[in-house]
């Protein structure tokens, strides 16, 4: 029966329904409303620790809580806890982790210290290369080149220089990104290791960004090369001919695809080979024996395919997009097993997106299953609306017989409707929605346009409206990040007192630093050993 909502609802909703409906709905005149009065500033720190409680919080101790420690500056704190992890390739990943986090957070020099000292040396490694950019892109250049030099085995070199002539290039620095680059080439086709294609899309961008248009075309030749003696297997995913074809399908060139495509003439039609040979023939046209399926050498994938048509679904121009759907309809038949899915799904997806509902729709007939079925459909509804066509979505999504795949797309129409500016008629969607906990889940995005319109009392009655414990409190959320200072104060607060800290971490991120630490104190003053 999951099985069966999930394919429904879609995994993202899914997922957050039934969370939310096991929190409960909210209860009536809660006291949070009372506790934290509009006009008041709380202390969050204070209102947080009222809300831990007394029982151990193990959700203080996990990944994506030391993320956050590390993004608000406690980086040292999240690695503290990371060092409690036993198992030293589980404790190094976490690491790496948290060094990516710090740098984002632009908290390089203390992310650049815990690299160093994680102790498995190729995460150490791919912790330096993350830091070869982050320091690159905060204009410390020779500091990125002596983190370069650092990294110690030879496969990752090629990365390292390809990722700081990338950022040189992006950031202007035309002799930089060339030296950068030829460096990297250099590593990479040295080593001839697994990552080379990757390096070589890498400089594929660095040539596009400083107008080397003839260096570009030889390093997409070099992909396609590499990805031909080295043919991933089915179940790796999109790989750096992706990179390729996704460039090219955005400038109208389909010509590699097609070759990538074509089948060799020896290949085709062999059943009728011998009859042929009886007689005489003229030289065929080779047009006539083009058909869109991969060549017995091919490095193409559908899962390749499934990332060109996801890239470009809303940028390519529309007869680009429409050739793209014809060659990916023509390749879906020779695909099996989740690769076939993929496919399918990016193919639906694209052609709802650029208004060929009725091709989408009768490609989701193909699925056997009725309630995967249903959910595609819901997803057309959805893409159809993003595309802008949202009189049309909506008159698609209700008649959608099923009711829960009806739900979910009336969700997107209503999330579209509000980012583009329709708060009026996307509150009334949202409450002509049947079940119960899709309609609040609908009316975030409108407690959102409305905040986002300055219209912050008005979101705030439609927020307290929600039914939903957990959906109310998102909505919220999402108020108080469009709010000025005092009031998100005061909304944090109630979330806090009405649901728990996890809902309003990101605001705690933003308003409260230390409330990170708070939580952490807590948590390790209630373990066992503690005393």
């Amino acid at each position: 029966m999951s099985s069966k909502r999930l394919a429904l609802w879609g995994e993202e909703l899914f997922r957050s329904r039934e969370e939310e409906r096991r929190n409960g709905l909210a209860p009536e005149n809660h006291a949070e409303i009372a506790l934290v009065q509009r006009g008041f500033e709380p202390c969050l720190l204070a209102v947080l620790r009222l809300s831990l409680g007394t029982a151990p919080d193990t959700r203080a101790t996990t990944g994506w809580f030391r993320r956050a420690l590390a993004r608000t500056g406690h980086l040292a704190r999240a690695a503290e806890s990371a060092y409690t992890i036993s198992d030293e390739a589980e404790r190094s990943e976490e690491l790496l982790a948290l060094v990516k986090s710090a740098a984002g957070a632009e908290d390089l020099c203390a992310a650049q210290e815990l690299a160093e000292s994680i102790p498995v040396r190729q995460l150490r490694d791919r912790a330096l290369v993350a830091l070869v950019p982050a320091w690159a892109r905060a204009g410390e250049r020779d500091r990125a080149v002596a983190v370069a030099e650092s990294v110690r085995y030879p496969h990752n070199w090629g990365k390292a220089w390809a990722l700081l002539a990338k950022v040189s290039a992006d950031r202007g620095d035309t002799l930089d990104a060339l030296g950068f680059a030829a460096r990297a080439d250099a590593e990479a086709s040295s080593a001839g290791f697994d990552g080379t294609g990757e390096v070589f899309a890498l400089l594929l961008e660095v040539a596009d960004a400083v107008g080397d248009q003839v260096r570009a075309a030889l390093l997409a030749d070099r992909v396609e090369d590499f990805a031909r003696s080295n043919r991933p297997s089915p179940w790796t995913g999109p790989g750096p001919l992706a990179v390729v074809l996704t460039r090219e399908a955005r400038r109208g060139e389909l010509d590699r695809l097609d070759a990538l495509l074509r089948r060799p003439l020896d290949a085709v039609d062999t059943e009728h080979s011998a009859d042929q040979d009886m007689a005489p023939q003229e030289d065929p046209d080779p047009d006539l024996f083009i058909t869109y399926l991969p060549a017995p050498s091919s490095p193409l994938g559908a899962s390749d395919m499934a990332c060109v048509l996801d890239a470009v679904a809303g940028t390519a121009a529309q007869d680009v997009a429409l050739g793209l759907a014809d060659r990916a309809e023509a390749l879906l038949d020779t695909v099996v097993g989740l690769d076939r899915h993929d496919l399918l799904h990016s193919l639906i997806l694209l052609l709802a997106r650029r208004g060929q509902v009725e091709r989408a729709m009768a490609l989701a007939e193909r699925i056997d299953s009725p309630a995967a079925r249903a959910g595609q459909q819901a997803e057309i509804v959805g893409q159809l609306a993003r595309y802008g066509d949202t009189d049309r979505a909506e008159a698609l999504a209700r008649r959608i017989t099923d009711r829960r795949a009806q739900a979910r797309a009336l969700i997107d129409v209503v999330r579209e409707l509000a980012r583009r500016g329709g708060p009026d008629r996307a509150e009334t969607v949202a409450h002509s929605i049947t079940d119960r906990w899709a309609e609040g889940e609908a009316l975030v995005a409108v407690v959102r346009e409305l905040a986002r319109r300055g219209d912050p009392d008005r979101a705030e009655v439609l927020a307290r409206s929600i039914a939903f414990r957990a959906t109310r409190d998102r909505a919220l959320v999402a108020l108080a990040e469009l709010s000025d200072p005092p009031r998100a104060r005061r909304l944090a607060a109630q979330v806090m007192v009405l649901d728990d800290w996890v809902t309003a971490l990101p605001l705690l991120e933003r308003l409260a630093p230390r409330a990170l630490a708070t939580v952490a104190n807590h948590a390790e003053e209630l373990l066992p050993d503690s005393a």
